[in-house]
């Protein structure tokens, strides 16, 4: 692939993958292998800094390798990392800068589970933890101490939305030494390039848009090339890896994701202009919309936007709530996102906000759409309306 190719529907092809090197299957195998010989002593005792070549199957297999030069390419770092979940990703990335007596500040939109981490495991080594407000930009700077060594962000926040000032945040860190850490999983690699925006490390919950078909979890962690030496020495420190299975359809499914990126945005608009028009609707949240936070740093810094985002309905009695979500017959109810298949799943964050209390009034509800027909999503969401409206009565 040459070097100068840009444009992601057209590295997503190639990249990671050389058919000459594979007898010239088109795809890379998947690699199933702890245990890797060596011709020589000499070989064996090579020094391997970059961690090209595979040693170990816990350090890393041609199906790594080739996973982590495809999603490097895309996000423009200079090597990538595997992790067995989006979460070990996160967790990863906060444990390369984390130490007894160091600060993190943290947006307060983060995915639960990493706030979870947080909380405890951090907390249990001695790391002080603060949450911060997501929209506040340049004024980090304020909350920055000589103990701070990273910023944890989610750009937008997967529950409520808010769009991070990547540039103003990576200025303010980095006047102090500081590293902005970006879980940037909405966006899938296509819509946002946070190291261009002036990140030192980019996380993906792979599970989600590069597999794209609900069945492999798998975590992937980008950086400059400071950074990703540290998270790399971290992750194997951790024993952190994934199997040549999981790899493989991570691989496979990164070639159609431009592909459904684009049609992921497509529906979810279609929905959401769908869903402003509604009497039971309060609001959409969504990056594109002019009432969503942080809609015009998402315009300056975004190319487009994914499957996933939230309506606030006026405020439900659970039983109506049920009877929305209960008879569905395209949305399923689960975690998760990223997949062909279309999610519905109530949502409350007051339970895990503490920096910038959720002041919303209505009921919550996240949708995923999914790779189904715009107007057949339509008509599920308004039958379950109706349902809900005749047991909210």
């Amino acid at each position: 692939m040459s070097d100068d190719t840009k444009n992601p529907a057209t590295l997503l092809v190639h990249a990671g993958r050389n058919p000459l090197d594979n007898y010239g299957v088109v795809n890379v195998p998947p690699y199933r292998a702890s245990t890797i010989l060596f011709s020589c002593l000499d070989e064996l005792e090579g020094h391997d800094p970059e961690h090209r070549a595979p040693r170990y199957g816990r350090r890393s297999t041609p199906s790594s390798l080739a996973f982590e030069d495809a999603v490097a390419a895309l996000e423009g770092g200079h090597r990538a990392v595997v992790a067995s979940s989006g979460l070990a990703a996160v967790t990863t990335a906060l444990l390369a800068y984390a130490k007894a007596g160091a600060h993190l500040l943290v947006a307060d939109t983060v995915y639960g589970p990493s706030r979870d981490f947080c909380d405890t495991v951090l907390t249990r080594l001695g790391v002080v933890v603060e949450y911060v407000d997501p929209l506040i930009g340049a004024d980090i700077a304020h909350k920055l101490r000589p103990e701070t060594t990273a910023i944890l962000l989610e750009s937008p926040g997967s529950l409520t939305f808010e769009v991070q000032d990547i540039p103003a945040i990576s200025r303010a860190a980095h006047d102090k030494g500081v590293a902005v850490l970006v879980d940037s999983t909405w966006s899938a690699g296509i819509c946002s390039k946070p190291l261009d925006l002036g990140a030192d490390v980019v996380i993906h919950a792979a599970t989600k848009y590069f597999v794209g078909h609900a069945d492999a979890t798998v975590g992937v962690i980008v950086g400059t090339r400071e950074a990703w030496q540290r998270v790399k020495n971290t992750a194997l420190q951790l024993g952190q890896n994934v199997g040549g299975d999981d790899l493989y359809l991570a691989m496979r499914g990164m070639r159609t994701l431009a592909a459904r990126m684009a049609r992921h945005q497509e529906t979810a608009l279609a929905i959401a202009r769908w869903l402003k028009g509604r009497e039971e609707v309060q609001r959409v949240l969504h990056p594109a919309f002019p009432d969503c936070p942080g809609h015009d740093i998402w315009r300056r810094d975004f190319t487009g936007s994914s499957g996933l985002f939230t309506v606030e309905l006026k405020k439900q009695p659970r039983a109506a709530v049920a009877a929305l979500v209960d008879g569905m017959s395209h949305f399923g109810i689960g975690f998760s996102w990223g997949g062909f298949e279309s999610l519905i799943l109530p949502t409350d964050p007051r339970k895990i906000r503490t920096a910038t209390p959720w002041t919303g009034t209505g009921t919550l509800i996240r949708l995923h759409a999914g790779l189904e027909d715009a107007d057949d999503l339509i008509r599920d969401l308004e039958r379950g309306l109706n349902r809900m409206t005749g047991a909210a009565a």
